[in-house]
Order: C-alpha cells, then sequence, then structure tokens
C-alpha cells in the first residue's frame, strides 16, 4: 500500500513539475517573438496618451491598419533578407511617421514620437539613430 501511495505521488509530482516546465517554454516563446498588439489596442492607447479628439480616430485607425497590413505582408515575404527587410520596415515606419504627423496636432505628434514603434517610452529606431549622430 505504501509503495503504491509513493508512486502515485512521485507521478503527480512528476506532472506537476513537467506542467511547469511547458508553461515556462511557452512564456519564453512568446517573450522571443515578441508581442504585437492588436489595431484595436494600439489605437485605446493612443487615444488615451494623444488625447485624440472623436475626428481623428477613425483617421489613426485607417493608419495604424493600412501599417499592419503592410507589416504583415513583409514578415511573410521569404524573397528578403534580414537587411532588406530591416529597410523596407525603416520605410514603412517613415511613411507611418509622416501620415501620423498630417493627422495629429504639433504637440500629440511631439508625444507620438515619444512614445515610439510599440507605444513605449523610447524614439523610434530612426529617432535614436539621429540623436546617437549627433552626439558622434
Amino acid at each position: 500500500m505504501r509503495k503504491l501511495s509513493l508512486i502515485a505521488a512521485m507521478a503527480l509530482g512528476g506532472l506537476v513539475a513537467f506542467s511547469f516546465m511547458a508553461t515556462a517554454q511557452e512564456a519564453g516563446k512568446d517573450a522571443k517573438k515578441g508581442k504585437r498588439y492588436s489595431v484595436e489596442q494600439r489605437l485605446e492607447q493612443l487615444k488615451k496618451d494623444l488625447e485624440l479628439k472623436d475626428e481623428q480616430v477613425p483617421k489613426v485607425k485607417t493608419a495604424l491598419e493600412g501599417m499592419q497590413k503592410k507589416m504583415q505582408a513583409l514578415r511573410e515575404d521569404t524573397n528578403l533578407d534580414q537587411q532588406q527587410r530591416r529597410e523596407k520596415m525603416r520605410s514603412l515606419m517613415e511613411d507611418q511617421n509622416k501620415k501620423m504627423k498630417e493627422i495629429l496636432t504639433e504637440e500629440q505628434y511631439k508625444k507620438y514620437q515619444e512614445l515610439g514603434p510599440r507605444g513605449g517610452k523610447k524614439g523610434s529606431g530612426s529617432e535614436q539613430k539621429k540623436s546617437k549622430k549627433k552626439t558622434e
């Protein structure tokens, strides 16, 4: 009876340990590939951070949807090497910034640039490079 209880406890412990390992691996995969936010999530964040006016919301949404489609197509394009993909992404980001500059007020656009491409408190990659070049 004790052997049976011991075997059952070891099996249960093994299942619990395996379950934690699998969960940790999944969390690691998500962190590696980076979280992509939906258009709606980004729009809600921009509404809050930039205090978008009602007439700006559909324009920003259209710009975000267009960008998302172009970025997805770029990710799926297997004919490009990493450098080509990076250059095209940079070009898309510049186009996105031009669109946003047309939609937003000067103050909103300044905040938008401070938020960076993923909504963090960093400047976009091209802005960081410009800053580096100025300091060198």
